[in-house]
């Protein structure tokens, strides 16, 4: 298979291969709506993680020190988060993310490629998004809670309490 055609698939998270498959106590349906809710944040963790290594590597200033160790910090929550909500996934009988390209067709969190970006500003994008990113996973918790899947609601509370500490730090960070 060529790399042209490869993107061309669509690829199904719900429900899995035959060689894929795997048991759970949700009911199909519940499976596949907790699936479809979850590898959406887990793309979003994604490109949260890259935007904030990005702006970590890219940061200037007489803050620098600050600023740089604080988003090292939020990229290593960030990217700690995606190999257990993955995995949840996979453990009720979904698939989740496959490549690169699969993260950019499901994320929602823009990226930024600008040449420059001031500090406050790369501070103040990265607070909306953890706020936006915390809403998601407050709409995926509410979601787990209808079907009772009890285990992605748990981690789901763990990374919403990390999302609003993360967000707290960087308002704080751009009060002016």
């Amino acid at each position: 298979m060529t790399t042209r055609q490869a993107t061309k698939i669509q690829t199904k998270a719900y429900p899995a291969s035959r060689q894929l498959a795997t048991v759970t106590d949700l009911t199909s349906k519940e499976a596949q709506a907790v699936t479809e809710a979850v590898n959406p944040l887990i793309a979003d963790a994604f490109a949260l993680y890259v935007k904030t290594k990005n702006f970590h590597w890219h940061m200037s200033g007489p803050h620098f020190r600050d600023y740089h160790l604080l988003l090292d910090e939020h990229g290593d929550q960030l990217f700690g988060m995606t190999d257990d909500i993955a995995e949840r996934v996979r453990k009720i009988g979904g698939t989740t993310l496959r490549s690169i390209g699969h993260i950019a067709r499901v994320k929602r969190i823009a990226d930024n490629d600008a040449d420059y970006v001031s500090p406050k500003d790369m501070l103040s994008e990265l607070w909306e998004d953890n706020k936006a990113l915390v809403l998601s996973m407050r709409s995926a918790h509410d979601l787990c809670d209808e079907v009772g899947d009890v285990a992605t609601a748990s981690l789901l509370e763990n990374w919403i309490d990390e999302g609003q500490r993360r967000a707290w730090f960087l308002f704080e960070m751009t009060r002016a």
